[in-house]
């Protein structure tokens, strides 16, 4: 300002004239109490922006003022808002506070994948740019020093599995203030603001290394004690950030000998915060298990600078490296001295990282490229990995990363690194080799999915169950204490007691479906399931699982179709026998017969056949006992087909023929024998299909009567019978010889007689 004199309408204002460089002035109101005549300052004209809003020409208090004097919180550049910043006298007039400052400055952005925190720093980058173009690498050099203890303070940790390493140093004799410029800058740089010297190293370095750092007023810690353990019930702490936080028990803290003073890795506490009366400071830097900072981070909603890095991983060996860093940047910063004595707690049990074997080979594979041992060995080097050939196979090399690199843990790891380095677009691109050929598809899910459109097309809905099922389902189908179906697997932790047990069988679950829909007015009712029942195994924990295929059927015969034109007629037992017929015949089953047998006890004995071919039984055909029907709370007829889907998958099948369309007519012919009541119908038309006579083209059951003049335990079964020749149209001489012959066959395995 060139002149100052006292406002006429304010007792804390002044007005001043300030000179802007190259001849200009403009006049300014000012409330500075450090506003005098030939300081300089910064000057904000109108349209600048600041944090603060936009910087208009404007009359205040009847005074015109065309700027504003700023201070170094206006500015961006600390928290000192007691007066205007106060430049060199030599400042040049009229310069930008970015060139005057040397923040013309090109900054790059780097985005980075959780796994490499080390590039979360200046030297980071640079190493990886030095392994890229083969330059050394060259770190900021410090002398480390000795950690032998030390009778001034004392450092105790407690759960070193959370903190695998502590290492603290005492600095005495420092003056607090704002930092020089040059650590303005590059932290204003790197998007950081400005605290005052000794903080402001601690980020510095933090950037610099990536090693987070925190400093405590050493004269605020109580005890002169550090100790790292988890919080007492209860214990709360309140951040720099003001705020006050409850820490729950898995949350490591930083404690002197009577409370927290920092939670590990996040964020330091208000109780121990360095202030301007501070002369005193207890440098930390530490290395904490990223999985416990990470929760620490989430639960407090605080992520920090440091919880950033530590959350990721960092290097366990650079605690006392960065802390000797630290120290030697206050000193020059802020004055006063290191002593020599300090800890490192854990720093003789932090393990190497482990030796990979790498094979050359491996890598040619992986990448597609020519590269030999000795250029894979120079590029790992390049970024700090430590290689040697294997003694025993010149192609394989021992690679040690190093300690910063927390992310290598398998060869394929350092394959990427030769990846990386080598150049993606080194690498060449080829299209994989996909083959055509179709998925194949199990047998097992052939057959379900066969089934499962044979039964859509019959008119059935596809019902899915839980394979948790109620225990009382036994009770309610009336089986024996012995019955198989009785032996369930038992669930350790059920969703309810009504679903405690693995299904030994669909039909229980069916049978409460149809039970669901019935009470619900929905009467005429075709469902069916595909699924697995579990049987507990004697010699293993895992029950045996078994495929079966059950359907349930009740209610009308044609239920979507016009009452008017077919009535209400009921689903009876051959309306079920006719599902499992059209099971068979459309997997082209071979030689199945339909018998009677003993009939489970929750069907009907009267009403019930065994479905087998080639002697073994592929299911069962029944009506449902009624008495079961009622304890299911469905009060109608109720039938069922079950089928065994590991039997219909062993069955033999009839090979599938194509056959020209007949040039000849066929011949129809009768048999009806009266045989015992026992005799099966089915196995009379199966006898006659087996005798394979070769003009028999179809063979059909048309009628079973009993009756009248019929004696007492005897029925009549009339068949018709199909002849066919492929050659000639038939004769009655040529029909009426085969017909004999079945007929003869048929009186005598059935002991017979005709009728």
């Amino acid at each position: 300002s060139v002149t100052v004199e006292k406002h006429p309408n304010a007792d804390r204002l002044v007005v001043c004239t300030a000179d802007c460089g190259g001849g200009r002035e403009v006049p300014v109101v000012c409330g500075a109490p450090n506003a005098r005549p030939g300081l300089v300052t910064a000057l904000a004209l109108p349209g600048a922006e600041l944090p603060e809003g936009l910087i208009r020409k404007a009359k205040i208090r009847g005074e015109l003022s065309e700027g504003m004097f700023c201070s170094a919180r206006d500015l961006g550049l600390g928290q000192d808002h007691g007066g205007i910043v106060e430049l060199p006298d030599d400042a040049p007039l009229g310069t930008t506070l970015r060139q005057y400052f040397g923040l013309v400055d090109t900054a790059i952005e780097i985005d980075l994948t959780p796994n490499r925190p080390d590039c979360a720093s200046v030297v980071g980058v640079a190493r990886e740019i030095a392994g890229v173009t083969g330059q050394p690498l060259q770190p900021p050099q410090v002398m480390v020093g000795d950690f032998a203890g030390s009778d001034r303070f004392s450092v105790t940790v407690e759960e070193p599995a959370a903190c695998p390493r502590y290492a603290a140093r005492l600095v005495q004799g420092v003056r607090i203030g704002p930092s020089p410029a040059w650590l303005q800058h590059r932290l204003l740089a790197a998007g950081m603001r400005p605290v005052n010297n000794v903080v402001d190293v601690t980020n510095y370095v933090m950037l610099e290394l990536g090693q987070p750092l925190h400093a405590f007023d050493f004269d605020r810690l109580a005890g002169r004690a550090i100790v790292v353990r988890y919080p007492r019930a209860g214990e709360t702490i309140t951040t720099l950030d003001g705020s006050e936080r409850r820490l729950e028990a898995d949350m490591l803290c930083i404690c002197d000998a009577q409370r927290p003073v920092a939670v590990a890795g996040v964020m330091g506490g208000a109780d121990s915060e360095v202030t301007e009366t501070t002369t005193s400071i207890l440098l930390e830097s530490a290395c904490f298990d990223p999985v416990s900072i990470r929760r620490t981070s989430r639960r407090l909603g605080l992520s920090t600078e440091s919880s950033y890095r530590f959350e990721r991983g960092v290097d366990p060996q650079l605690a006392p490296r960065a802390l000797a860093r630290a120290a030697e940047l206050i000193v020059q910063t802020a004055g006063g001295s290191v002593l020599a004595d300090g800890f490192d707690v854990g720093g003789e049990q932090i393990p190497a990282p482990p030796v990979l074997r790498l094979r050359t080979g491996k890598v040619r594979d992986l990448l597609g490229i020519a590269i030999d041992r000795d250029r894979v060995a120079g590029l790992l080097t390049g970024i700090g990995f430590a290689c040697r050939p294997a003694e025993e196979d010149e192609e394989v090399l021992m690679v040690q990363p190093p300690s910063f690199r927390v992310d290598i843990e398998r060869e394929v790891d350092c394959i990427e690194e030769v990846a990386r380095l080598v150049g993606y677009d080194a690498i060449p691109t080829s299209m994989p080799l996909v083959p055509l050929a179709a998925p194949e598809i199990r047998p097992e899910r052939r057959l379900v999915q066969q089934l499962t459109r044979v039964m859509g097309g019959l008119g059935f809905w596809e019902a899915v169950n839980y394979s948790f099922v109620d225990p009382a389902h036994a009770d309610m189908l009336g089986l024996p204490a012995d019955d198989p179906a009785r032996k369930v697997v038992r669930l350790r932790n059920p969703i309810s007691e009504h679903q405690s047990v693995l299904r030994t069988m669909l039909l229980p679950g069916l049978v409460a479906n149809a039970a669901h829909n019935a009470n619900r007015q929905e009467g005429d009712i075709r469902l069916f399931e595909i699924g697995k029942v579990f049987f507990p195994r004697p010699d293993g924990p895992q029950p045996e699982e078994r495929l079966e295929l059950a359907a349930v059927l009740c209610g009308r015969r044609y239920p979507q179709a016009p009452l008017l034109h077919f009535g209400e007629t009921a689903v009876d037992f051959y309306d079920a026998k006719g599902v499992a017929e059209s099971v068979a015949v459309e997997l082209r089953l071979a030689d199945v017969v339909f018998s009677k047998g003993e009939a489970p006890v929750y069907a009907d004995d009267e009403q019930f056949l065994w479905l087998s071919a080639s002697g073994r039984r592929l299911g069962m055909v029944g009506r449902l006992a009624p008495s079961v029907a009622e304890r299911f709370d469905l009060r109608r007829e109720v039938f069922f087909v079950v089928f065994d889907l590991a039997a219909l998958a062993a069955a033999p099948t009839t090979p599938l023929r194509f056959a020209a369309l007949p040039r000849y007519p066929a011949v129809t012919w009768d048999l009806a024998v009266v045989v015992d009541e026992e005799v099966p119908a089915g196995e009379i038309v199966a006898h006659v299909a087996g005798l394979k006579e070769e003009l028999v083209e179809r063979v059909e059951l048309v009628d079973v009567y009993r009756g009248k003049p019929l004696a007492a335990g005897k029925k009549s079964v009339a068949l018709s019978i199909r002849y066919r020749s492929r050659q000639a149209t038939l004769n009655d001489e040529t029909v009426g010889a085969a017909h004999r012959r079945l007929t003869k066959s048929v009186l005598a395995r059935f002991s017979a007689e005709l009728r």
